[in-house]
């Protein structure tokens, strides 16, 4: 397999309030079919969502392969499984996309892709997904510390040649409700 596809979206939305943001709608569809759709079209060999709550697979596309794990574990437990699924597929790697990113669109997870090994984004100086992990990087990302911080260590690492600027819009991520409003 050359590359599988990853969509986390089992996480806590502690900073959310009641409800699964996940669920919450976004320009009149659930939050998270966005990212779905985006890492359903950015040509991976087979896309996968770890998620939590069946009413989110219940909403994903159709093709996603969908890996359960229990409600309130930290985002390193969905990175982790992503990885040692890619690996035990001998994937080339592994394109990771967020739930609660709707405006990543496939052309960046295609570019994240073409990068010669492992590559995430860049937004006003942060560092951030989504990202591609190289094969020969699986190991040592699995060997980072359990938390609420997914790829955060690998991403630190990358050299600046491995990153794609994106703008503050593609970079919208939903934590609050108030992030809902923000203008599409």
């Amino acid at each position: 397999m050359r590359c599988l596809g990853a969509l986390l979206a089992a996480g806590r939305s502690t900073r959310f309030g009641a409800g699964d943001k996940l669920l919450a709608p976004w320009r009149g569809r659930p939050l998270v079919g966005w990212a779905a759709e985006a890492l359903a079209a950015s040509g991976c060999d087979e896309v996968i969502a770890v998620i939590s709550a069946p009413e989110v697979g219940a909403v994903l596309p159709d093709g996603c392969t969908l890996h359960r794990i229990a409600p309130g574990l930290p985002m390193s437990a969905s990175f982790k499984l992503a990885l040692r699924i890619a690996r035990d597929r001998q994937a080339d790697g592994l394109l990771l996309c967020l739930g609660d990113m709707p405006n990543i669109d496939a052309g960046l997870l295609r570019r994240l892709r073409s990068l010669p090994g492992s590559g995430a984004c860049l937004a006003a100086g942060r560092r951030m997904p989504p990202a591609y992990i190289a094969a020969g990087d699986f190991d040592r990302a699995l060997d980072v510390e359990d938390g609420d911080h997914g790829a955060r260590a690998i991403i630190a690492a990358l050299p600046e040649t491995r990153l794609i600027r994106i703008d503050e819009d593609a970079a919208h991520d939903v934590d609050r409700p108030s992030d809902l409003t923000r203008p599409a």
